[in-house]
């Protein structure tokens, strides 16, 4: 997979389920989520993406199959549960009967434990006195829940052939690249997959990571992803032959823009969609190979120009979100320009965001109105909620 807008032939999602029921006002700041959604119309507006990509013969994987038919490898088991089971939190003898509870389930229940967590009301029978559950109360997490695996499109990223395993910034995310990293190496359609950038430690997140063009990337650096992060993956693709330009953007460090595709996405083949309070000042550091098996980072430089020049194109076409101020910032926040591309100036949005969608069809771009009034609710929109594996080359 080359770029954002190839035909989209099998992209990865995550149908929202009883981990979203964890949420409530006590804890969805503490889970990233800026409220507490309506879980049934959340499955009803995802259904409904699903079935838009579908009925553009996209193949649909959810992450639920998909990861318990992987842990029906006993090696998969191993490393599920070993990230589930926090020692330290637990002490040894609560964790040692969590984890011989977790290995007595069969696949689809054990996926469900591994996604939605488990209150210490819902551990296994106690076998003798526990401190650990005395001093906590029923409802409070023994195994937290992972609502935001909702965004499939953050933890893994697929450049060429090869998929990266990123590195989640925030502690509430941390066990969601250990579930898709298993995914990856032990469901059967997966396991002969390549692995792209090695270096898990720094935080890289997948909404961050732009395929711009053929051997064309621009990576984020702002809220969750870090200048380390970036350089490794820079490092990774340029080492890999996966890319000869890579493009680091600082962004703003703030919930609105927490990823790069927040304020921008690509919608055609030279254009994208931008939040227009950030498209004059957006910036980049050019990484290219030394030729000496090191790297050359330049900049900064006006992002627009760096990508054009990379993609080999005369300026790259912007799409404002919205005419006035106030609806571009609405409209921003409600993730108008988060779009995805089923394929050249083919794109799904929420439908809520009715200027910047206007404007798009103005610029010859058709698109594809799903509801997402519920979905929105942990800030993202369709480019987040979803992870290409597979896209046709662009030619």
């Amino acid at each position: 997979m080359d770029s954002e807008v190839g035909p989209l032939r099998t992209v990865l999602l995550h149908r929202p389920g009883n981990e979203l029921k964890r949420l409530t006002p006590r804890n969805n700041d503490q889970l990233l989520f800026d409220g507490v959604p309506w879980v049934g119309r959340a499955q009803e507006e995802h259904d409904a993406f699903a079935a838009t990509l579908t009925a553009r013969g996209v193949e649909v994987l959810l992450l639920a199959d998909v990861l318990t038919q992987a842990l029906e490898d006993n090696r998969a088991r191993i490393a599920g549960i070993h990230s589930a089971v926090n020692e330290r939190r637990l002490g040894i003898d609560l964790a040692d009967a969590l984890r011989s509870h977790l290995t007595s389930l069969p696949a689809p229940q054990l996926a469900q434990a591994l996604m939605t967590g488990m209150t210490f009301e819902e551990l296994p029978a106690a076998e003798g006195a526990s401190l650990v559950r005395k001093m906590h109360l029923p409802i409070d997490f023994a195994v937290d829940p992972l609502p935001n695996l909702l965004f499939t499109r953050d933890s893994s990223v697929w450049v060429g052939d090869r998929v990266a395993i990123t590195s989640l910034a925030l502690p509430a995310r941390d066990r969601e690249t250990t579930l898709t990293d298993l995914i990856y190496a032990y469901h059967p359609r997966f396991r002969r997959t390549g692995r792209a950038y090695g270096a898990h430690s720094a935080p890289l997140e997948g909404g961050d990571v732009l395929l711009l063009a053929p051997g064309v990337i621009a990576i984020g650096v702002g809220e969750r992803t870090t200048p380390a992060g970036a350089e490794s993956f820079a490092r990774s693709a340029l080492a890999d032959g996966l890319a000869h330009t890579v493009l680091a953007v600082p962004i703003a460090q703030e919930r609105a823009t927490m990823h790069l595709d927040t304020v921008c996405t690509m919608v055609d083949r030279d254009a994208v969609v931008m939040y227009p309070a950030i498209s004059d000042n957006l910036s980049a550091y050019p990484v290219r190979s030394d030729g000496n098996g090191g790297v050359r980072v330049d900049g900064p430089v006006p992002f627009l120009e760096a990508a054009a020049e990379a993609m080999g194109i005369e300026r790259l076409r912007v799409i404002d979100t919205g005419l006035d101020p106030v609806t571009a910032e609405r409209e921003q926040w409600d993730d108008g320009n988060n779009t995805l591309a089923v394929g050249p100036g083919l794109v799904v949005a929420y439908e809520r965001n009715v200027e910047t969608n206007e404007r798009l069809e103005a610029n010859g771009i058709e698109v594809l109105r799903i509801a997402g009034s519920e979905l929105g609710s942990g800030r993202g929109g369709p480019r987040c909620m979803s992870c290409p594996i597979d896209r046709a080359p662009l030619v």
